[in-house]
């Protein structure tokens, strides 16, 4: 198995970088994973601003020269490995802002007509690691679940990713956050993960 992490947080001394140390120390471990690529959006300096012109058009988005690199590392990876924070119960815009330029027609999905398109990138696998201030079911009673839905229903699924976990882990800014235990979660899990 191949995995791709990719990291969205501006700051590599907080807790979401913890997490996604506790990826690459857990797949390292694990015999499953053959070979590991890591994405920090903000080190790469990841543009996420769409822009559309007379020269750069939206259904041509899909085979953007400066996307290329991108598309190959989706590509590749059997499971692809999300880990940042929930601002205003949502990922970062840097990351959705990824997620407006690889998950394009014609790359992830395939327009047929109906209701739903053809996902073109089935058969991989999804988990989505995420930390949030608010305590742990806060999406889920307040927000009506909505960052599962959006990550899920509203992506992966639509590209035909159906494999998706998640982590959400809460009250990450207080002292009785039990840090320790949620990082150690992580580092077991992808320690012996399967596909």
């Amino acid at each position: 198995m191949k995995a791709l992490v990719i990291y969205t947080h501006p700051n590599h001394r907080s807790l979401c970088y913890s997490f996604f140390q506790k990826v690459i120390q857990g797949s390292s471990e694990n015999p499953h994973i053959a070979e590991v690529k890591l994405l920090d959006l903000y080190e790469e300096q990841f543009d996420p601003i769409l822009v559309f012109n007379k020269e750069k058009r939206r259904r041509d988005m899909h085979s953007d020269p400066s996307l290329e690199k991108y598309r190959e590392q989706l590509i590749w990876a059997d499971k692809i490995v999300f880990v940042y924070p929930i601002w205003w119960g949502r990922p970062p815009a840097m990351l959705m802002g990824y997620i407006d330029k690889m998950f394009a027609s014609g790359f992830a999905y395939k327009d047929k007509g109906g209701l739903l398109p053809e996902g073109l990138l089935k058969g991989k696998s999804v988990v989505c690691i995420s930390t949030m201030k608010g305590p742990t079911h806060y999406p889920l009673f307040w927000l009506n679940n909505a960052h599962k839905v959006l990550m899920k229903k509203a992506l992966f699924n639509y590209v035909g990713i159906r494999k998706v976990k998640f982590f959400e882990f809460g009250n990450m800014e207080s002292k009785k956050g039990k840090h320790e235990e949620k990082l150690n979660k992580i580092y077991r899990y992808f320690q012996s993960v399967g596909r």
